[in-house]
């Protein structure tokens, strides 16, 4: 089940990095994945139900508060309450820190780039794909940081090499 996880991540990465979203047929697949591993005991991390349900639900009622604020997409909640299912509350709570960190990291060099234009293109790579339709009108809120894609990313590094057995 660990490279059905790490594929999982990777769709993950791939989909939030390009698009700024992360479709519901993927968080749901993930889900089921996860359920599936926990039940024939194949979890990549061998936790029990307990820590998977309460990663579940720290994972999507924390980020829900941020997706309140307006500071999140509906996406990210939902993958980091798949998430929670197969890392458990433990390792979330490292994996949602070292994520945010990146987050931040990214957040600070875009803004950079956008006030110090050295590099514009890295900029535009960085903000994501345009949201603006032919109309001119922007559709939606703009989401210019891949949460989702640096909690997968996290979660993949903390599997490998963080609690390799």
């Amino acid at each position: 089940m660990k490279i059905a996880f790490l594929l999982w991540l990777i769709l993950v990465v791939v989909y939030d990095f390009r698009m700024r979203r992360v479709p519901n047929w993927l968080v749901l697949a993930g889900a089921a994945l996860a359920f599936a591993a926990l039940a024939t005991g194949a979890g990549p991390l061998g936790h029990d139900w307990r820590a998977a349900l309460f990663g579940a639900g720290a994972g999507f009622a924390t980020l829900l508060l941020f997706y309140a604020t307006g500071l999140m997409g509906a996406g990210d909640v939902k993958f980091a309450g798949a998430l929670g299912l197969w890392v458990g509350l433990p390792d979330l709570a490292s994996i949602w820190i070292v994520a945010s960190l990146v987050a931040g990291a990214h957040s600070i060099l875009w803004l950079a780039l956008k006030r110090w234009p050295f590099f514009p293109r890295l900029a535009l790579v960085l903000a994501g794909p345009s949201r603006v339709p032919e109309s001119g009108i922007p559709s939606g809120r703009v989401r210019l940081i891949p949460y989702a894609a640096y909690l997968a990313l996290t979660a993949a590094a903390w599997m490998v090499w963080g609690r390799q057995s």
